[in-house]
Formats: structure tokens, sequence, C-alpha cells
């Protein structure tokens, strides 16, 4: 079965433009692909290779059933993590042990990683996935939609037995990951879009983005990908920080680079913006956010990173 987290054509291409396309682009790595397969004989790399680069840490269609001999071929492995959530669906300890696990690599912050992982995991925050070349020839800030704002993503149950039901069986329920981002929901002024009944998916993303001047980026749990793209795309980001979530890791600046907001604040800030849309300190603050992503934050500088990491272990 076809990886397709891997293809253009998926839902989200961050994985795509990351381990397809920009790891090719690095100068200082040569790239190989392997396809997935049941099960991989590694001794085929032994004197071939330095690391060994898997997509997952668990089985999927995008991860194999096991590297065979991994352990004698003496070449370190290094792994992405998905949704940390998913630990709860499979052994870790098996996972290191068929793959040969020396060092996992995502976007998370690390103490976020190791609510999940075990504090032995060597870990290394590396937010992949925004390619900057769908991030240019943007909608001037001034014609874009100025008295509403965007938010987009997946949501959580309100109701109460909903609640209840999660509260007993699913502590790591959506409710719980995306908390401000659904209550946001019931503001007049939000225009909110679910992560894929739009045609906006994929690559298409950021024409979605930029036809807003403000959108929010909230998640409770910990930090997204939302929070570096919607900030590319030129937009002045209403950005969930709070200790909770490790958001403080990726050096916005409140008022300056992004609009800081939490369960208390929110709606205070959306309007103080909605009440002036003109003053030219939103797209001052909308253009400091972009330009700070792009300086730190595409997969260029992911791939550097990985490089480095890879020099960490081989």
């Amino acid at each position: 079965m076809p990886c397709a987290g891997l293809t253009k054509n998926y839902f989200f291409t961050t994985s795509h433009h990351f381990f397809m396309t920009a790891l090719k682009r690095n100068p200082d790595i040569e790239i190989s692909y392997f396809p997935s397969e049941k099960s991989f004989d590694a001794m085929k790399l032994k004197g071939k290779f330095d690391v060994i680069l898997l997509f997952e840490d668990k089985l999927t269609p995008c991860s194999i059933e096991k590297l065979v001999d991994i352990k004698k071929t003496g070449i370190p492995v290094v792994v992405r993590t998905g949704d940390l959530q998913e630990t709860k669906h499979f052994d870790i300890s098996e996972s290191q042990e068929k793959y040969g696990i020396t060092a996992y690599f995502g976007y998370y912050a690390k103490d976020f990683f190791y609510e999940y992982y075990p504090k032995d995991c060597k870990y290394k925050t590396i937010f992949f996935g925004l390619e900057s070349s769908l991030y240019q020839n943007l909608q001037p800030f001034s014609k874009r939609i100025k008295n509403r704002i965007l938010n987009s993503g997946a949501t959580g149950n309100t109701k109460t037995i909903s609640k209840i039901i999660n509260r007993i069986k699913n502590r790591d329920n959506a409710l719980h990951h995306y908390y401000l981002r659904t209550i946001c929901n019931k503001l007049p002024y939000v225009d909110y879009t679910p992560t894929l009944e739009h045609e906006y998916t994929g690559d298409k993303y950021p024409l979605l983005l930029q036809k807003y001047r403000a959108s929010i980026a909230a998640t409770t749990a910990s930090y997204t990908a939302k929070y570096i793209e919607i900030s590319a795309a030129g937009c002045l980001t209403f950005m969930e920080v709070t200790e909770r979530n490790l958001a403080h890791t990726l050096n916005f600046q409140d008022g300056k680079s992004a609009i800081f907001i939490n369960e208390k604040n929110y709606e205070k800030k959306f309007e103080e913006y909605l009440e002036s849309p003109d003053d030219p300190i939103w797209e001052q603050i909308a253009n400091s956010g972009r330009e700070h992503v792009l300086q730190n934050f595409t997969n260029d500088h992911a791939v550097n990173s990985l490089v480095k990491l890879f020099q960490e272990v081989i």
C-alpha cells in the first residue's frame, strides 16, 4: 500500500515537501529512497549509508514492519515522531527494538515529547514542513478581508455527554487539544473552516490564509504547524501562548510578531483589532511574524537541523 502521507496530493503536504523535496536540496547529504515493505533486510545497507531515516516509529502504510538485523549493521536510525498521543496504540519499547531507533525528531517541544516517551530517548525539536515557495507573492494585507477572523482546523465536541464520555474514555480527545480554537467559533465575527471540508487542502492552504488579514492559531495541549503556517502567510496571528502549550519556545513576541491570546483574554484581543483593522500596527505585526518564520522555520532550516542530528549520532 503506497504512503499517501508522502504524496503531493495528500490533504496536507508538509511531509511531502520535507522528505521528498527539501532533503534533496541540501548539499551536505546524499539521499536514497527505499519503498516500505513488510520487512527490510538492513544488512543490505551496511557500509553504504551513514544514517537510516524512517518516516514513522509505528506500523502504518508509510513504515515497515521490521528492520531485520538492524543492530548488526551499526547504522544509527533516526525517526520522525507522529502525533504523540498515538503512542497509546503501540509499545514504544517494542518499536525501538524492531527499528533499532537511535534518535527521534519532530516539531514538538522537548517537554511535550517526554510526556509520552521515556526520558532516556534522544530527541531533537525540528520544526519541519514549511515550504517557503508556497508563501510567496501573497495577497497584499490591505486587500484582504479585514472585519472577519479566520479559524481553521479540527475542533472538539462541546456537548455535555461527549465531554463526560471523553473525560472517562479518551482524555486525549479533540476538545482537550483544541479547546480555545473550539470556543472561538461561537463568536459572530469568526469564520471557521474545518480541516477537510473546503477546497484549500494541501498546497492550497496558503491561498485560504491570505484571504484574511487575521487568523487564529490556538492549540491547547501543544503548539502545532498552524502557528508557523499562518504567520508565514502574512496574517496577523492570534496565537494561543500558555505555559502548558509551550508556544513561548517558538520565540514570537507579543505585540511585535504575534498577538498572544489565552482563554481569559481572547475576546478582548480580537475586539481591539476589529475596532481599528486599518491601524498600520496590525500589518507591521503580521510582517514581523512572517519575517520571523521565514528566517527560522522553513524546510531548509529544518534540514540543516536534521543534518546536525545525523552528525551527533554517527
